[in-house]
């Protein structure tokens, strides 16, 4: 079976062997008492990875942004959510919201549009609350990311910030995988990056990267460092190694990953098959009108392709998660395969 289900952009697995020991799995301890060994050297690392001033691990997407916007809340607020960003980050943006919503309130706008960011932080202005705009660094299936330099610069203008979920970009994306921050040089803005580590590096475990003074206010009132368990010793090691692996052979992985999505998207076009996703791992194949997408992904299964199926709204597509480690041969197989059922099936 050749997988193109899996999102482990750069193919790293981390096998126990692999990993360097722990004595324990955890210190039985929350984060705000003790820093599980090794957490703060990977923070440290991520938080350079990425260009920025400090970072704070926690267990996990949901946990990382439903702290963020409740700290962010303490101030009168408003979340201009684009309309592309990832249901994750929105609920912890909706759950403040309803913990105080005298505080905090929440709009979105229309996808990557710079003008809808503009109206909406115009509007905050004129009510006296601080813009919060919250994107993805890169959504996938999608062209290009958002303006990300423009809603920065906005934020900055109007005394706000940007709040980024840059799960799918980190690894993958910006000078040796330090996602949308290096790729759109956010240095020194007023952003913030919260990000799984999930899929370009192989480690479930977050982290969330910013000014200094802004982690230091975030883990100082974070309801998960108080009272949920930090990410375990083997969660930290595996992100030291994955961090390991980035620097020794991270830029040749990327390299090997955007060939292979260059031979995926050329094989199709040849066929005469649309791709969307530009060169990002994510590949989504718009399926012809009348074309049936669950007979044709139940084909692709039998004949050893596993790969997603998307209701993309009056046409179904089919979603290729590609892979640093698929080889020539998995890449030419799919293709194939997709181009071979759709002409039996059509």
């Amino acid at each position: 079976m050749a997988d193109f289900s899996s999102a482990l952009y750069l193919g790293m697995h981390h096998a126990t062997r692999q990993l360097a020991p722990w004595r324990q799995l955890s210190l039985g301890k929350p984060a705000a008492l003790a820093e599980p060994p090794g957490a703060r050297e990977l923070a440290s690392e991520l938080a350079g990875l990425q260009g920025c001033a400090a970072a704070s691990l926690l267990p996990s997407t949901l946990h990382l942004f439903f702290d963020l916007f409740r700290m962010l809340a303490r101030v009168r607020c408003t979340v201009l959510v684009d309309g592309g960003a990832y249901p994750l980050a929105r609920w912890g943006a909706v759950c403040a919201a309803a913990l105080a919503p005298e505080r905090m309130q929440v709009r979105q706008f229309a996808a990557g549009s710079l003008a809808g960011a503009r109206r909406a932080a115009r509007h905050c202005r004129e009510t006296g609350r601080m813009p919060v705009i919250l994107a993805d660094g890169y959504t996938p299936g999608a062209a290009r990311p958002p303006p990300l330099t423009a809603y920065a610069a906005l934020a900055q203008a109007t005394g706000g910030c940007l709040v980024l979920d840059d799960t799918q970009a980190l690894g993958v994306l910006g000078r040796h995988g330090g996602g949308s921050p290096r790729l759109h040089r956010l240095q020194g803005m007023p952003v913030l990056v919260g990000a799984s580590l999930a899929k370009g590096f192989g480690v479930p475990l977050a982290v969330l990267a910013g000014p200094a003074q802004a982690i230091e206010r975030f883990e100082a009132g974070s309801a998960t460092r108080l009272h949920c368990s930090p990410p375990t010793l083997a969660q930290i090691n595996a992100g030291r190694r994955a961090l390991l692996l980035n620097r020794s052979c991270g830029d040749g992985l990327r390299a090997l990953l955007r060939q292979r999505c260059r031979q995926f998207r050329s094989a199709l076009a040849l066929a005469g098959l649309r791709c969307e996703g530009g060169e990002f791992p994510v590949q989504r194949v718009l399926l012809p009108a009348g074309c049936d997408g669950f007979r044709l992904h139940e084909a692709l299964r039998r004949g050893g392709v596993q790969c997603l199926l998307q209701d993309a709204g009056r046409r179904m597509a089919l979603m290729f998660l590609l892979r640093a480690d698929h080889t020539v041969q998995d890449v030419a197989l799919a293709t194939m395969a997709v181009v071979s059922y759709m002409k039996e099936l059509a």
